[in-house]
């Protein structure tokens, strides 16, 4: 009975709203029933169907035990209408469902029978291909996150394209010479170089930056793959998430440049009245018993002859989802984070200031029981959930779902309205890189910064062997240099050539691999020439030993 747990995807909302129709008819116990004197078989109560519909909708995970029995016969009148159930005469559409011994039937005109189908088994049949099942849009789906808008890079000078759809890039190989010149700087080479200022980012392209970052963190956020089926990339605007996150007061609620969008004057009072219950701050206005249950039906009845629900029709989808994800607080805190930046301002603070509302009434203790029957809480569920999410499909368990997740919500109003801090640091850090300086230098064969590079898979050791290419090269010219250098000495450049060994002996082995190579270029040093001892050489000639002093005392 608990059925599939249906997570997040594209159509999530047609996939309940089959799955449930499938659950009711499979297990709705029919049995043989009498009125006017007639008896019915294969048929089945209001009462009975409510009592059975109700209980496998709180068993079930894509539900919950939040399910009231109105919603359950609200939903059961759609399924009359749908054609999913008819009265016994056969009528549908017209009738309304009702929560008593009227009897009714499965549409048995749109069940193929089997051959096999007996008189005392009819739930041998199986589904046809006449439905009231929903079938699902047949657009292909967009591959390869192509539905999200594209990020403006560094590269846009241009103001941005009308169209998203972007050339392919031409994939780049980057060269070992292409290498050498875009690292000239670390192997000592440095060339002429001019810095290149980017044009100041418009106002246009912010808006474009925030709506495709905020729309691919939200994919992530969902895990999904692509967010086709489930947000429009056209009905997103990137003004309103800017105006969202920056335009707000103390309070973290949107300020409204227009006022006239604004919520009238006597609803935003009677809103603070309930708020602050008892300390109205409008001391003039008598109060008198039930005053507090007539102020709740003012706020009720201006919110629910809204054309369109809070979260818009648009949204309905992105929202469906995050149903799927409330057993994780966090996750589910951050989607709803992210998808309340998209909605339009004006719907964004009426949504926020109601569910502060709702929250102070749950926990305020002198507010009187706004309800005879029911409790606070539920009752501000019900008045409201309709007023936040709804489809624009009448044939959708929109009732049911809104009602799961007003209450998480209300219970989480305090922060799902809070800028998700790493969507904006993510956005800031792009547009600091956007607004930064290139340094090109000259002579680059290919200008790297009008489109990406795309970088070739190697070996582990080249980059070393590039590494060691790279600096061999201007080695190799300082050398070759030395020796062709005509106007140098031959001492200084023997010695110069001798210090060259010493610092690089393998460039200088590799130029002069052999004794021979190494003499046929470096010059030798010249001999001294000394002339030999002859006894013609001394200025004087030799004269007897005479001794000059004595060893005598």
């Amino acid at each position: 009975m608990e059925g599939e747990v249906i997570g997040p995807g594209p159509y999530r909302a047609t996939k309940l709203w089959n799955e449930t129709i499938k659950l009711f008819r499979g297990g709705m116990p029919l049995r043989r029933h009498w009125a006017h004197f007639r008896c019915y078989d294969w048929s089945f109560t209001g009462s009975e169907a409510v009592d059975y519909l109700h209980e496998l909708l709180r068993r079930n995970n894509n539900f919950g035990p939040e399910v009231t029995r109105y919603q359950t016969l609200q939903l059961l009148r759609k399924f009359l209408k749908a054609h999913v159930i008819e009265d016994i005469k056969g009528r549908h559409g017209t009738e309304n469902f009702e929560d008593s011994g009227q009897l009714y039937r499965h549409t048995w005109n749109n069940f193929c029978w089997s051959p096999l189908l007996t008189h005392k088994d009819p739930c041998a049949a199986v589904f046809p291909t006449l439905s009231p099942l929903k079938s699902f849009p047949a657009r292909p789906l967009l591959k390869d996150g192509g539905d999200l808008p594209r990020l403006i890079r560094w590269d846009d000078y241009e103001e941005l394209p009308q169209s998203e759809n972007v050339a392919p890039q031409k994939t780049r190989v980057m060269t070992s010479d292409l290498w050498n010149k875009r690292h000239s700087v670390a192997i000592g080479d440095v060339h002429e170089c001019k810095l290149i200022r980017r044009k100041e980012i418009s106002v246009k392209q912010v808006d474009h930056i925030w709506k495709s970052m905020t729309a691919a963190h939200l994919q992530r956020v969902l895990g999904l793959v692509s967010l086709d089926g489930v947000l429009n990339p056209a009905h997103v605007s990137g003004k309103h998430i800017v105006h969202n996150v920056f335009s707000v007061n103390k309070s973290g609620v949107v300020v409204l440049e227009n006022k006239a969008e604004d919520m009238p004057y006597w609803v935003v009072s009677a809103m603070k009245c309930l708020a602050s219950w008892p300390n109205c701050s409008d001391s003039r206005q008598q109060l008198y018993p039930g005053f507090e249950r007539d102020v709740l039906r003012t706020v009720g009845d201006y919110f629910q002859r809204l054309k369109e629900p809070l979260l818009t029709f648009h949204l309905y989808e992105v929202f469906v989802n995050i149903l799927g994800l409330l057993q994780d607080r966090e996750v589910a805190t951050e989607a709803l984070q992210v998808s309340c930046l998209l909605l339009p301002p004006p719907n964004r603070r009426r949504l926020q200031l109601l569910l502060r509302l709702m929250a102070r009434v749950c926990q305020n203790p002198q507010l009187p029981p706004l309800n005879d029957f029911i409790s606070t809480r539920t009752l501000m569920v019900q008045m409201f959930s309709h007023c936040v999410l709804g489809s624009g499909d009448e044939m959708d368990l929109d009732d049911l779902l809104a009602t799961k997740l007003v209450t998480f919500m209300m219970e989480h109003q305090s922060t799902i309205f809070l800028v998700p801090a790493k969507l904006r640091r993510q956005v800031e850090e792009h547009l600091s890189h956007l607004k930064r300086v290139q340094i090109k230098y000259a002579g680059s064969d290919t200008d790297f910064s009008a489109s990406p590079a795309f970088c070739k898979q190697i070996r582990r050791a080249e980059p070393e062997e590039q590494k060691v290419v790279g600096t061999r090269v201007p080695l190799h010219e300082l050398l070759e240099g030395l020796i062709a250098d005509k106007e140098l000495p031959a001492k200084d450049k023997r010695k110069r050539m001798k210090q060259f060994q010493r610092s690089y002996p393998d460039v200088y082995r590799k130029r002069f691999p052999t004794e021979e190579s190494e003499a046929a270029v470096i010059p030798e040093k010249a001999p001294r020439f000394k002339p030999p001892l002859s006894l013609f050489s001394f200025k004087k000639p030799l004269q007897p030993f005479q001794r000059s002093w004595s060893f005598r005392a």
